[in-house]
């Protein structure tokens, strides 16, 4: 369930929202069986800014690569994901051109779909990949979910950003509190004997990592501890 809202007060970790109209109560409850003690919500900061120019050449690229993998035209690619947009949208329109109205959150929606399509679907990333925004925590995060190397986009292992240590049992540390980003074992190695910073300003990537949930650990096949969290 999607409300928008407007932050009107911000005090350290803590934000007083204020929602555009009130809160279905009764399904909420029957989202969380009754419990409305525990309540999760996801925050995302929209940016306003008018669409950027550089996210109209990555949506081409990305879709240009498509079409070499499908043959399938590209307008009509193009018009695939502009519908799929306005359904996940409840009927917003998308548009790229230089006189659009759409914002930067808008067009990385659009972009966030071709990408989930690319992954799950296994298109070959060639064109389009130089211009992935790999700092972004999404493209991270769906590295690790596809083992694909934020760097190269090959088969990647999950490389933990916190040593576990000589001798340490992966299978007894909870991987949800450790930082974490997908390499292949080439840029594994790599990153091993050169260092993180070093291999954060070559590849122009963070090398911060990012953490995963139990249910994404368990799908890439991350075995650990997990009890804390069940």
């Amino acid at each position: 369930m999607w409300l928008p809202a407007f932050v009107r007060n911000f005090r350290g970790n803590q934000l007083l929202i204020q929602l555009e109209q009130s809160v279905n109560l009764e399904r909420l409850k029957t989202m969380y069986d009754g419990n409305l003690g525990k309540v999760l919500v996801r925050i995302e900061f929209v940016d306003p800014r008018k669409a950027r120019p550089k996210q109209r050449a990555l949506f081409f690229a990305l879709i240009g690569d498509i079409w070499n993998w499908s043959g399938q035209p590209v307008e009509e690619l193009k018009e695939y994901f502009y519908i799929q947009y306005a359904i996940k949208t409840a009927g917003k329109e998308i548009s790229l051109a230089d006189n659009t109205k759409n914002t930067v959150s808008d067009a990385n929606q659009l972009l966030e779909l071709v990408i989930d399509f690319m992954f799950d679907y296994k298109v070959p990333f060639k064109q389009g990949y130089e211009l992935l925004p790999k700092d972004e925590t999404y493209y991270m995060y769906l590295c690790c979910k596809h083992r694909k190397c934020t760097i190269c986009g090959q088969h990647a292992d999950i490389h933990h950003l916190e040593t576990i240590g000589i001798g340490g049992n992966r299978t007894k540390v909870d991987h949800t509190k450790r930082h974490v980003m997908a390499l292949c074992r080439s840029h594994h190695v790599e990153i091993e004997q050169i260092g993180a910073r070093n291999f954060g300003y070559k590849y122009h990537v963070p090398v911060t990592g990012i953490k995963l949930d139990v249910e994404t650990l368990r799908k890439i096949h991350v075995a650990g501890n997990y009890e804390e969290e069940e």
